[in-house]
């Protein structure tokens, strides 16, 4: 047990570590202290010692804080810390030993010299506004321009980032790699900005092309095309959590297809992220919302749904509010914080109460928790957006025009079985409604002008709605149309979109949970912003539409950070921030902090203007670097924190597949649509179908749908396609991907029909473009590569061509069951044993390491 001194002399050591000082800029070190020691950075030494060992046990969480001891926040001891931390006994040693936490040397000299340096603290710099600041001036630009192959003696820097990265690069001795080749940069910038191989001719141009604006052109033509929303949009819809079901063994359909076109179509008309941003997370409530506006709203709505017996629907309803917290925290703040959805954070100055302050925005949902049946395959839950089809709408036109031509054949009997139904009608006739008979009883005399004129009228109303359905039998016409009738509103269930949109009509009282029980309401709370960032203004809407303003203010300090630092990630594999889904006191601290912010206050002063942004970055220097280094230079810098080399990273095999679809000219470049089912395994739902409730047998396409981008495969939450390795399970949000490497990647882009179908259609387009075999190896490989194959390399694959073949002439059937995959059949005039050989050279060149890389 820590006794009280204990606890005093761990307060000893918050009061050096927490106290204030003003700015919180980047590059702004403490004063430097003596001896050969890089200044002390409270944000970048101190407070990861702090957040690791100490804040779990002494943070903000009043549940968990031990001795009511916080470490973060100042007080006023600081004599015997030194003391703590070295002493050897168990009983005073900070942290103690039962923690699992030991400080290394390293830490506390640190600790040490920060206390004998004035012990001055920062905020936690990505809590304070981000501020432009100024461009470095490279002392010895010549010097670096000529390290990295500029022998012309034009400076290595292109665009602003470039001289934050020279600085950097200066401070680690480090240089900068030299410019890529032309083959590796263009395939580098399709792989990046369209997710598709450049071809041939546009790869030749290039290299030809001695115009210095030659690759902006490039970069320009590459931002206009539709394919830039479909690639950009794949790593919103991991963020998103999207996918075409609602997840859980029942796992209904839904039309949320219609979200993610909106986000495609959004994306390639550059849409400004402060809009990208309102619409999505309040598009229903701007003034006179537009359809595509609802739609972005949908953002919310790609949540989980639980239609299961057991579920409860309200506990369900809150499952699905601590979810839309949960993403939306991570993909605009940047924080984690779910974590207060039960007691106050414990490194982050993020409370309980903070947490359901802003749930309060998202709890006006008129919804219940769980999807309403439509059909079979389609459960959905309101508030819903219906969006017919050109296609749905004349369906329904053609099922109309049938039950009226129907209903005309009818009408005439109707008519005389009203006739005879009323000559028969008296004033004692049962089942006639109290009012008319109280006519029918009156002599004609007796009888008002009103009640004349009503009678026959009311009878025959009588006659539709209670008597026709009886005869409905004896009336051909009439009978016929109810088996029509059935199939339009099952047509009208089962295929009409309707889109799962956000709504305000059903605001409830928000209370703070205990323990986060929905059982256990607190006290009520209403709608505010978490108290630690940039208040609410005052004439702020209280609701979801304030929510989206105030994170886009120009004072918020998280919301471009955030940005930007998702879309250096996406270009250099790694963001500035590591942790892209964290940037409270646990990140990493960004060794580019300037370069961060530099880019954070471009994009919102600058209108936020995200083509503008990418181009900037596509066209620096740093972009454009080669990926080639020494293992001199990778020791210096494994993670290429300090970029003196371009990223190598393998692309997602959603891109990796359309590569492959693309070379092969199989591709179908269609924007937008319902989802489609490519090839994936024979029975991949089968766990599913434990009820005959609904067939799970998957529904392979046929034709030009087997060949639609990955984007627009269809995506089963509780079963996500086969070959889609390392993908998001679209359950919960990501935003930073994780790669791995284990034998099912290979077995799939060797093995799976895609990739087969892929390499037998290039292999017969090389066959028909020449009957050379080496340049058909050279067709094949600029084709995935992008480049013309040495003289070394063609002579390896000529060997392996000929190894295939001579194992396939004393095999004929395994030539024609390799050439048998996939839908689309080989050219039969063509030699099978030839174009089976070089089908599975081109199965080898698809999965070289180069071609499966973005280098």
């Amino acid at each position: 047990m820590w006794t009280t001194s204990t606890y005093r002399l761990v307060a000893t050591l918050v009061a050096v570590l927490l106290v204030k000082c003003s700015g919180s800029s980047f590059g702004q070190a403490p004063d430097s202290i003596t001896g050969n020691h890089e200044a002390i950075d409270f944000n970048r030494d101190i407070r990861p010692i702090l957040s690791e060992n100490c804040l779990y046990c002494h943070g903000q969480d009043a549940n968990k804080r031990q001795a009511d001891l916080r470490l973060d926040q100042p007080t006023d001891a600081v004599d015997q810390i030194v003391d703590r931390i070295e002493s050897t006994d168990p009983e005073t040693l900070m942290p103690p030993p039962k923690s699992n936490r030991r400080l290394n040397d390293a830490q506390k000299d640190l600790l040490k010299r920060w206390i004998a340096s004035g012990a001055k603290y920062s905020n936690h710099w990505a809590f304070e506004s981000p501020r432009r600041p100024a461009i470095p001036i490279d002392p010895q630009a010549d010097a670096a321009s000529a390290d990295a192959g500029n022998t012309d003696g034009s400076r290595w820097a292109n665009e602003p980032i470039d001289a934050f990265i020279a600085q950097g690069h200066r401070q680690q001795g480090l240089r900068p790699s030299a410019p890529a080749e032309r083959h590796t940069v263009i395939k580098r910038l399709y792989a990046d900005l369209v997710g598709l191989p450049p071809d041939p001719e546009s790869v030749d141009r290039f290299a030809d092309d001695s115009d210095p604006m030659a690759y902006e052109r490039i970069v320009d033509k590459l931002l206009a095309e539709p394919a830039y929303g479909e690639r950009m949009s794949l790593s919103w819809l991991d963020a998103a959590r999207y996918a075409d079901s609602n997840g859980f063994q029942q796992d209904g359909d839904t039309w949320q297809w219609l979200w993610r076109d909106w986000v495609v179509r959004a994306l390639n008309e550059n849409l400004p992220f402060d809009q990208f941003t309102l619409w999505q997370l309040a598009g229903d409530l701007l003034p006179d919302a537009t359809i595509d506006q609802k739609i972005a709203s949908g953002f919310n709505r790609n949540h989980l749904l639980n239609g299961e017996g057991g579920a409860i629907a309200e506990e369900q309803r809150y499952v699905i509010l601590f979810d839309r917290i949960d993403t939306t925290a991570t993909t605009w703040l940047g924080l984690t914080m779910a974590c207060a959805q039960c007691h106050d954070h414990k490194y982050d100055p993020i409370t309980m109460r903070d947490y359901y302050a802003l749930m309060d925005a998202f709890n006006r949902v008129p919804e219940n928790g769980v999807p309403q049946y439509f059909s079979s395959r389609i459960r959905v839950a309101p508030p819903l957006l219906e969006l017919p089809t050109e296609e749905n709408q004349k369906r329904i036109e053609e099922y109309e025009s049938r039950l009226a031509g129907l209903q005309k054949e009818a009408q005439p009997l109707i008519d005389a079985a009203f006739n005879g139904w009323r000559l028969g009608v008296v004033a004692n006739s049962p089942g006639i409604p109290e009012t008319i008979l109280a006519v029918l009883n009156k002599a004609e005399a007796d009888r008002s002008d009103e009640e004349k004129k009503n009678l026959e009228p009311s009878l025959r109303k009588h006659f539709d709605e209670k008597v026709l359905g009886n005869l409905t039998a004896k009336i051909p016409p009439l009978a016929a149309q109810q088996p029509i009738r059935n199939e339009l509103n099952a047509y009208r269930a089962d295929q009409i979109p309707r889109a799962m949109i956000m709504s305000d009509a059903q605001p409830r009282q928000t209370h703070i949970l205990e323990r986060g029980e929905y059982l256990k309401p607190g006290a009520p709370i209403a709608f505010d912003t978490p108290a630690f960032l940039p208040k609410l203004p005052e004439n702020a809407p209280r609701n979801r539409l304030g929510f989206a303003q105030w994170l886009v203010a120009p004072e918020h300090p998280l919301t471009a950070r955030v940005a930007v630092n998702r879309i250096w990630q996406h270009f250099f594999g790694i963001g500035l921030v590591k942790t892209a889904e964290d940037f409270g006191v646990q990140s990493q601290y960004p060794v580019h902090g300037p370069l961060l912010d530099y880019l954070a206050a471009e994009y919102r002063d600058e209108g936020w203007d995200t083509k503008r942004l990418q181009r900037s970055l596509v066209l620096s220097a740093t972009y454009r670097q080669s990926s080639r280094t020494t293992q001199q230079e990778r020791s210096k810098d494994p993670e290429n924190q300090w970029v003196a080399r371009a990223g190598r990273f393998r692309m997602p095999a959603m891109v990796l597949r359309d590569w492959a679809l693309a070379s092969s000219d199989l591709m179908v470049s269609r924007v937008g649509g319902v989802p489609v089912y490519p090839y994936q395994p024979e029975g991949i739902w089968d766990s599913l179908a434990i009820t005959k409730e609904r067939d799970f047998t998957y529904p392979k396409s046929t034709g030009a749908n087997l060949y639609r981008k990955s984007l627009y495969t269809f995506w089963r939450r509780t079963v996500g396609p086969a070959n889609m390795f390392d993908a998001s399970n679209r359950q919960a949000c990501r935003v930073r991907a994780a790669q791995t490497s284990t034998p099912l990647h290979a077995l799939t882009t060797l093995n799976d029909p895609t990739w087969v179908e892929a390499a037998k259609n290039l292999a017969m387009l090389a066959v028909q473009e020449t009957a050379d075999p080496t340049d058909r190896l050279q067709f094949m490989s600029r084709r995935l590569l992008a480049r013309n194959l040495s003289q070394e390399e063609l002579q390896i694959l000529r060997k392996a061509l000929d190894k295939q073949k001579t194992l396939f002439d004393l095999d004929r059937d395994s030539a024609l069951a390799l050439l048998s995959n996939g839908e689309s059949k080989p050219n039969s005039a063509l030699d099978p044993i030839e174009l089976a050989s070089l089908c599975n050279v081109c199965l080898t060149l698809m999965n070289l390491d180069e071609a499966l890389c973005r280098e």
